[in-house]
């Protein structure tokens, strides 16, 4: 393989990526390189379906579980992250698979980031202090009034976008979609990549994604989120709004019976899977879509 060729797989969630990566990276002697926002906490394993012990000693797999729960990972850190592994790869003589299920991540890898200039840690810390204090929708409200821009293209429950809006508008003056339009310096040459989409039935996806989470809990995911609990982390980091968490959380407290927190947590993935085909369809269209 071309040391310049890179492997890029995205799609949802439950369509198959790690076992596709897992078979290509054992053909090409690849290193797969993860590019899921979510599976980078180390305490998240099981609940985030990170590839398992054994996968990972048989091929050689980067940025999972190497960020602990109680830091804010971000896309800009991830395109450093991602930058060294691939570079480690090749270094190796390996291929470069990234995989996963975050498209900002591969805009990243691929466009490059707009250079929005760093934010003051004081900054940083007020707004997210501010954010365990009034809670999402409350900070969605301050968007608007701010950046109503920018808080009309994001959920009033999407925290960590929030904020970054926020300290974005009060560090620069200028709203995040403004710096957006600023094309920053591609990692990878799209024509230089491998680039594939998995494409799965929907009804199937769910039934998948229904079926894993009760692997999930056969396995141990209810210790899993004990655990994150017991480190009493501000809810609004991303670690802790892990599909799952929220639900498995409230049955621990007693608030919740826990079939209702599996039910709960089924329904939020179904939801997170019809969001991920949109985005797919709508921004990897000259990708190679591959049914699975």
């Amino acid at each position: 393989m071309n040391e310049a060729k890179a492997v890029l797989i995205a799609g949802p969630t439950a369509s198959g990526k790690s076992d596709f990566a897992f078979r290509l990276a054992q053909e090409k002697n690849g290193t797969i390189i993860n590019a899921d926002s979510m599976q980078v906490y180390a305490e998240l394993r099981l609940l985030t379906a990170r590839p398992g012990v054994d996968e990972e000693a048989r091929v050689p797999h980067a940025l999972y579980g190497h960020i602990p729960s109680r830091e804010a990972y971000s896309v800009a850190r991830f395109l450093e992250d991602a930058a060294e592994a691939v570079a480690a790869a090749r270094a190796a003589g390996r291929a470069p698979i990234v995989v996963g299920g975050t498209g900002l991540y591969f805009n990243a890898l691929l466009r490059g980031l707009s250079p929005v200039p760093p934010i003051d840690a004081d900054v940083r810390a007020r707004w997210r202090a501010e954010a365990d204090r009034i809670g999402a929708v409350a900070l969605h409200e301050a968007l608007a009034f701010r950046d109503p821009v920018m808080a009309a293209r994001l959920t009033p429950s999407d925290t960590q976008r929030i904020v970054r809006a926020l300290e974005v508008f009060e560090q620069t003056g200028r709203s995040l979609a403004d710096w957006q339009q600023e094309q920053g310096t591609p990692m990878l040459d799209p024509k230089q990549c491998e680039l594939f989409v998995l494409d799965v039935d929907r009804e199937q996806l769910h039934a998948r994604a229904d079926a894993r989470f009760d692997g999930m809990m056969a396995a141990g995911a209810l210790d899993e989120v004990r655990a994150l609990a017991d480190l009493t982390l501000p809810p609004s980091l991303p670690a802790m709004r892990a599909i799952g968490v929220a639900p498995l959380l409230q049955a621990l407290r007693a608030d919740l019976p826990l079939a209702d927190a599996v039910a709960m947590a089924k329904r939020d993935t179904r939801r997170y899977i019809k969001r991920q085909q949109t985005w797919l369809r709508k921004h990897m269209i000259t990708w190679k879509h591959i049914k699975t």
